[in-house]
């Protein structure tokens, strides 16, 4: 009995038999983990060496880089081994500490997406203020909230996870995830449910509100400008916007897959969809500043022309 409710491994349930195409997939979603490292170690390195850059905009940038990474091996390390294998049986120790990164990950995106909101808010709509309110201190400040927060509020869900006798190990991703193994709980979860939408309330919708607050704002004060300083704020906001958008479908599509029957779906679709939530920020975010913002863009061409 005590075997069945603690079970050693999950099994996940989500990935299709494929057969020998399995391995031009594995080579495909190889080379797509790549291009994210390249892409955002390119950043992350392009930030770091020009002075230039060095002021809190950038230095917002360069962490959802770090954070990118750190999102995509959690998934990839694990999602490459497993389209190799006929079984897709996972520890139970591992599967906690996959949750734990992933949904920090998670986290700690829309955390930064806020402070990167507040950063553009005071330089709009506050510009004679903002070399006093966004120094080097409060950066750094702002960027050890966003990442205390999450790291010990996603750990306490992780942990009364981890606490529940469960009645199965299956579940229906391609990656471990918080709620499908709540719901394999024998034994009723209202404390689980509790601190998830508390955890969920404070590291989603709270951000994702601030961040439409702001936006709002720097909004209506450029409705009176001219178009010249409306042209800068385009110029200066639009990456962000595109990054909280993109992030925003994503982590939309991976709630309402929580909430419904996977099995009625189509497995690819399926699949497909529970991948963006991993796959298309850490790819996009860096093609998005790196191809939007001229200072970034500049530094990175200088770089490949002088690598010296």
């Amino acid at each position: 009995m005590d075997n069945f409710t603690t079970p050693p491994y999950f099994n996940l349930t989500m990935f299709l038999n494929i057969g020998q195409y399995r391995y031009l997939a594995f080579v495909l979603c190889f080379i797509l983990y790549a291009s994210i490292v390249f892409a955002n170690v390119i950043i992350i390195v392009v930030i770091s060496r020009e002075n230039a850059l060095h002021e809190p905009m950038y230095i917002f940038i360069m962490c959802l880089s770090v954070n990118s990474l750190y999102g995509s091996a959690g998934f990839f390390f694990r999602f490459l081994k497993d389209l190799l294998s006929s079984t897709h049986l996972i520890s139970r120790w591992g599967c906690f500490a996959q949750i734990y990164v992933i949904y920090t990950y998670a986290s700690y995106e829309l955390t930064l997406l806020s402070i990167m909101a507040y950063d553009r808010y005071v330089a709009v709509c506050q510009p004679l203020h903002y070399h006093n309110k966004i120094t080097k201190r409060s950066v750094m400040r702002l960027i050890l909230l966003a990442s205390l927060y999450p790291a010990f509020s996603v750990a306490a869900c992780v942990y009364l996870s981890s606490m529940l006798p469960l009645c199965g190990n299956a579940i229906p991703k391609v990656f471990c995830a918080n709620w499908p193994v709540v719901k394999l709980s024998c034994v009723p979860t209202w404390l689980n449910n509790l601190i998830g939408m508390l955890v969920s309330v404070t590291t989603v919708f709270l951000p994702l509100a601030f961040v439409l607050y702001t936006y709002g704002r720097i909004f209506f004060i450029c409705r009176k400008c001219s178009s010249d300083f409306k042209s800068k704020v385009v110029h200066s906001c639009l990456p962000h916007i595109i990054t909280f958008v993109n992030y925003s479908v994503t982590v939309f599509c991976d709630v309402a897959l929580s909430r419904i029957d996977l099995e009625s779906l189509n497995p690819f679709i399926a699949v497909v969809l529970s991948l963006e939530f991993v796959v298309i920020p850490p790819l996009v975010n860096p093609l998005v500043y790196g191809l939007k913002l001229p200072e970034i863009r500049k530094c990175i061409l200088r770089m490949f022309h002088n690598p010296k």
